[in-house]
């Protein structure tokens, strides 16, 4: 299990571009475009999710709160790279599918900061920050600072942030 912390904000088209630009001028690793299908089971507490793309392929367990400001997270990631199909069908078997996010992301990395930018179907574009520390040798504070100063360095608007995750988003809007 390691922290995570992350800001979550809306976009525009224009943004997106300028982030990219951002993202680009502060030599940030573009891992590449990934289509990915999300798939959240219903699961007593915290969340559960199987996602399936070209790029990223993994079971994911977390808990976190629904903030607007920066959400820290509890996760336990299973990288299931190849077998990703036998486990949807396992999974699906075991659990009800609560709901299903398809999107395209984009993948940035700049050290242990990954930024994605994202365009959700019937959702629209966002983007995202995640500071995080996968043997949690980084404290949560310095993690806070990288998504603040992140955040500040692509010129996200505090009033853009969102405090849910797409999967909640979506539920309401059905």
């Amino acid at each position: 299990m390691f922290y995570n912390l992350e800001i979550k904000a809306r976009t525009s088209e224009k943004q997106q571009i300028e982030i990219r630009k951002i993202l680009k001028e502060n030599n940030a690793k573009f891992i590449g475009t990934d289509n990915q299908k999300d798939i959240y089971f219903k699961n007593g507490s915290g969340k559960l999710k199987l996602r399936k793309g070209n790029l990223e392929n993994y079971l994911i367990y977390y808990e976190r709160e629904n903030e607007k400001e920066i959400k820290k997270s509890k996760v336990i990631l299973f990288n299931n790279q190849g077998r990703i199909d036998e486990l949807e069908k396992r999974t699906k078997k075991t659990y009800e599918i609560l709901a299903q996010v398809d999107k395209i992301r984009e993948i940035y990395f700049i050290g242990n900061v990954k930024f994605h930018i994202d365009k959700i179907k019937n959702l629209g574009n966002f983007v995202e920050i995640e500071a995080s520390s996968r043997e949690n040798l980084i404290s949560k504070e310095k993690l806070r600072e990288q998504c603040n100063y992140y955040k500040n360095l692509l010129k996200i608007p505090d009033n853009d942030l969102i405090k849910d995750s797409y999967s909640d988003m979506l539920l309401r809007k059905n």
